[in-house]
């Protein structure tokens, strides 16, 4: 590397942590999954099991624990959840960058892996995910590092040492996400390739059968860490619950969730969708790479086609299951970063490639410039609803002039630059977007979005030292509860919760009452305010009272 290739590495990734960390610290955990991960992590600290996860008092089977693990260290660094809850996917956002760069410079050349890793930065996605406290970010991660190891085995070794870390993180991936394996798929297209003799493969040697073999223990022994004692616990604890949740966690949520899935239901090509629009901007270059990928296949380039064939095995693995979610595919976004780095530099400089960048640049700045004129200068549709459902009070125009500033900025910029500074352009739009979106978005909205203020005004109301009973409660509720509070269990349908909870608010009706969600499920409770009924506020789309057991006479307590 020379001095000049540094000095551009170390410019991108102040401005990717920069990016990245915008925001850090202005805001508690959002729902639908950071309330839950985190108070995972926090009843770990304060109980000290760090094997059974628990929501509440239930078993959470759900996910494996190392990513509650990760949060609980972050906590024990920092001291304070706000401060520490989004560190594990920051980190895990650089560590990603940094292997894509430092895989395409090695494959290719500095230049190559400094595009490789713009191109993940450059997707709205990878962006997205990593400023929120979601495993996805750390499942990335691990896929990255497995990738990169066997990468530096199989295309630059040999390097049997990376080939079984590589294994190794693809293990820990599996103890975040169950779907860590991925990685190893790899060496499908790599055995084909080696059959073939395509070009670019390390020459490996013969009789080295015992090495090979060596990826099973590596890859064991990282799923061993939890499973072993896991399970030597649970099948000898006698505890019902400990069997239950393995159970649940080694069937329900791994193979019974991919082939016969309970939600989240998508037709077959819906990852080509997610590809298209949330990997934008970077899949705009995808119609200029087709031509190159397709000589480097007749070349039989392996540095070409093994990350890209493990993209395609990706692809075709999630699309398989009925069950779909958008960031499924996400680790799969460095490998086709990389199989594009040695193209990306010869296409930025084409003129159709720069038009389509504009020509994005000025479409989006465009709707943010409306949107907000439009919010700041009257009572648009969707100011309301997001005034009605998400409690935007008068700080709001903060928002709103973010937005419009935003688009201003990115009308300005291509106005100026042009065709030829396009892609400027497009990153100054990005990167202020994003810093907007830390720095405005994170405290406008913490307040509703964490329920912070809708527990602190429960609080306020119920008194010091009355207990609050939470009935039909979100993870938030728990998690930012003030004072002494019960829960009832989270996955007991709201009825059996709300009778369970009646029993115990009779029994010492002058110091306790019952925060409850006005819903169709507790439609016994007569939501009238007065001495019985306290309305407390809406937070995530809800509306939240504070009630007696007299306003809940009709309802039933068995």
């Amino acid at each position: 590397m020379t001095p000049a290739d540094r000095r551009q590495a170390w410019i991108f990734f102040a401005i990717a942590f920069a990016v990245l960390a915008a925001g850090f610290g202005l805001r508690d955990p959002w729902p639908a999954d950071e309330p839950r991960f985190v108070l995972v992590a926090k009843q770990m600290v304060e109980s000290g099991d760090f094997l059974f996860p628990h929501r509440g008092g239930e078993l959470y089977p759900d996910k494996p624990p190392l990513y509650f693990w990760i949060l609980s260290l972050a906590y024990g660094l920092v001291g304070s959840w706000r401060w520490s809850f989004l560190l594990p996917s920051l980190l895990a956002g650089l560590g990603t960058l940094a292997c894509t760069y430092d895989l395409g410079r090695r494959l290719w050349s500095p230049r190559a892996g400094l595009w490789a890793a713009v191109a993940v930065l450059a997707s709205f996605q990878f962006v997205y995910q990593v400023k929120r406290a979601q495993i996805d970010p750390t499942l990335v991660l691990f896929t990255t590092v497995a990738f990169y190891g066997l990468c530096r085995h199989l295309l630059l070794g040999p390097s049997w040492r990376w080939f079984w870390g590589g294994c190794f993180a693809a293990g820990l991936g599996v103890i975040s996400k169950g779907v860590g394996f991925l990685p190893l798929l790899a060496l499908l297209p790599f055995a084909l390739m080696a059959r073939a003799r395509w070009q670019g493969l390390a020459p490996l040697g013969q009789g080295n059968g015992w090495r090979w073999a060596g990826a099973a223990p590596a890859f064991l022994a990282a799923i061993v860490l939890w499973l072993g004692p896991v399970l030597a616990i649970g099948l000898t604890s006698g505890n019902p619950e400990h069997q239950a949740y393995l159970q649940n966690i080694l069937f329900k949520q791994t193979a019974e969730r991919y082939v016969d899935p309970w939600h989240h239901y998508e037709p077959a090509w819906y990852f080509l969708e997610v590809v298209a629009f949330y990997w934008l901007p970077f899949s705009l270059a995808l119609p200029w790479l087709a031509k190159p990928w397709l000589q480097a296949w007749r070349q039989r380039d392996a540095r070409v086609w093994l990350p890209l064939a493990w993209v395609l095995l990706v692809l075709a693995f999630f699309s398989a299951s009925a069950g779909k979610r958008d960031m499924y595919i996400l680790p799969a976004l460095p490998a086709l970063a990389l199989a594009a780095a040695p193209f990306l530099e010869a296409i930025s400089l084409r003129a159709g490639f720069r038009r389509a960048v504009l020509g994005f640049v000025l479409v989006f700045s465009a709707v943010l410039v409306v949107a907000g004129a439009m919010a700041l200068a009257g009572e648009p549709g969707f100011e309301r609803k997001l005034v009605a459902e998400r409690g935007l009070g008068p700080e709001g125009w903060w928002l709103w002039a973010m937005l419009a500033g935003v688009g201003v900025a990115g009308l300005v910029a291509a106005a100026a630059w042009r065709l030829a500074g396009a892609l400027k352009a497009c990153a100054l739009m990005f990167v202020l977007l994003w810093l907007g979106y830390g720095f405005v978005v994170h405290p406008v909205f913490d307040r509703e979005n964490s329920a912070r203020g809708l527990m602190a005004d429960a609080r306020a109301l119920a008194g010091d030292g009355v207990a609050i009973g939470l009935v039909d409660w979100k993870e938030q509720n728990l998690l930012q509860a003030v004072g002494p509070v019960v829960e009832f269990g989270f996955r007991q349908p709201p009825a059996k919760q709300l009778a369970a909870a009646l029993a115990w608010e009779r029994a010492q009706p002058e110091r306790r009452r019952l925060l409850v969600q006005r819903s169709q499920a507790l439609d016994c409770i007569h939501f009238e305010p007065g001495p019985d009924a306290l309305r407390v506020g809406t937070a995530n789309r809800r509306d939240w009272w504070l009630v007696s057991a007299a306003a809940a006479r009709d309802c039933p307590i068995d």
